[in-house]
């Protein structure tokens, strides 16, 4: 492949951490230009900013502590490196993250969690970059905004059920297509009823047997939210009827999805449960980078089990499908509304069941609000549309948990 200049936003978050492991294992393919970060960790941005040499670094914060503690963290890592004339651009506030992600790089992966990752992912596609897409959540609120600003193969999935599938299709044609199966963990409570799920704890919640994520997506793993929204988003990336997309569970991890053609033969991505595969896809494709991680050990006895989703105990698939098919801002009050609630959770202001079935709720009064028109409609939908959306959501979720039970009907 040819050498690629990169930005990365999130860069100190799980997806980005990680992606700097495999641009430190492969430096002669790649330049990181920019890093963008919430400013959680200044002291990890200025670091990886050193060690990948890069021009500009974005900080979410903008204030005069935050602005005080990126240029320390930064000189502190630069002397530390014996690299003291190193003085990289600094940008601050809301928007910094959307303008590193417009300056052209030729490939931007986006890291961020949550909505805000909308405008990044726009400027990014706006300035021709290929969008390495980790964010699922800006191509779910965003939906056809993000899809009219894609050219054709610009976006390249990085969830790592998403990648699989693109890797499948290379196998075969798309009118060959007869449906798509993602595969599910289960997380840490696969097999639990509804009822024993109403007790369980934000520590048990974090506790995933796989996977290594932050706060928010490992919780939406373990109420199955994350799987939704990767429902909505293999629709939106493959253009394939949410009919023809089931969820599997398949607690050990190794079949990341799979591709079911008509004569019915199903094309299976399989790889040990680590997240290097997939970014490293992302930065590369369509070439594979050489020695990413370990791969199975086919002579060693192995078995794989598959079982059918519990959409009784884990009800987030069938709305995320249910907000999927009405389009417009529905996804973005299902994901906004999710976001306020998985808080909550945390703060033991809300039991573990309340998180979805607040969204519920949420999703409902959204369909019943006066004067809905474009909301349910994907036609010239904008993006101060779907933000609008989105606040919306997050108050009614917040209005509902500070009523004290996700019963009670929204405003």
């Amino acid at each position: 492949m040819t050498h690629r200049t990169v930005t990365l936003l999130g860069s100190t978050g799980s997806i980005g951490t990680q992606a700097v492991e495999v641009i430190l294992a492969h430096p002669e393919q790649f330049t990181v230009r920019a890093l963008s970060a919430g400013g959680a960790d200044v002291g990890l941005l200025a670091r990886q900013a050193v060690e990948l040499d890069v021009e500009q670094v974005a900080v979410a914060r903008d204030d005069e502590d935050t602005r005080a503690a990126v240029h320390r963290a930064l000189e502190a890592a630069a002397r530390e490196a014996g690299r003291t004339a190193y003085r990289p651009e600094v940008l601050l506030g809301p928007d910094a993250s959307t303008a590193v992600a417009g300056n052209g790089a030729d490939v931007v992966l986006n890291g961020i969690t949550g909505s805000i990752g909308l405008r990044p992912t726009l400027a990014a596609l706006a300035a021709g970059s290929t969008l390495a897409l980790a964010n699922k959540e800006s191509l779910i609120v965003g939906g056809p905004i993000v899809r009219a600003a894609a050219g054709p193969g610009q976006i390249v999935p990085v969830d790592s059920e998403h990648s699989a599938i693109a890797q499948c299709l290379r196998g075969g044609r798309r009118e060959e297509l007869r449906r798509l199966v993602v595969t599910a963990s289960g997380g840490p409570f696969r097999g639990m009823t509804r009822a024993q799920l109403q007790g369980v704890t934000p520590q048990q919640a974090l506790a995933h047997p796989t996977w290594d994520m932050g706060r928010v997506v490992t919780t939406n793993s373990a109420t199955l939210v994350n799987k939704g929204l990767e429902v909505i988003e293999a629709h939106l990336l493959f253009d394939v009827p949410f009919d023809d997309i089931e969820v599997v569970v398949h607690p050990q991890s190794v079949v990341h999805s799979m591709v079911e053609f008509v004569d019915g033969s199903t094309l299976v991505q399989a790889s040990p449960p680590t997240m290097h595969i997939p970014i490293a896809l992302g930065l590369s494709w369509p070439d594979r980078l050489v020695d990413v991680a370990v791969p199975c050990d086919w002579s060693a006895a192995a078995t794989w089990e598959f079982h059918p989703l519990d959409h009784e105990a884990f009800p987030a698939v069938r709305l995320a499908e249910q907000v999927g098919r009405a389009g417009g801002t529905f996804p973005a009050v299902y994901n906004a509304a999710n976001e306020v609630c998985v808080e909550a959770f945390h703060d033991r202001r809300l039991p573990f069941t309340g998180i979805v079935d607040t969204v519920a709720r949420v999703v409902d009064a959204h369909a019943g609000r006066p004067g809905n028109g474009i909301r349910a409609s994907s036609v010239d939908l904008s993006v101060d549309q779907v933000l609008a959306a989105d606040a919306w959501a997050r108050d009614v979720a917040a209005d509902l948990v500070v009523a004290g039970t996700h019963e009670k009907s929204p405003r």
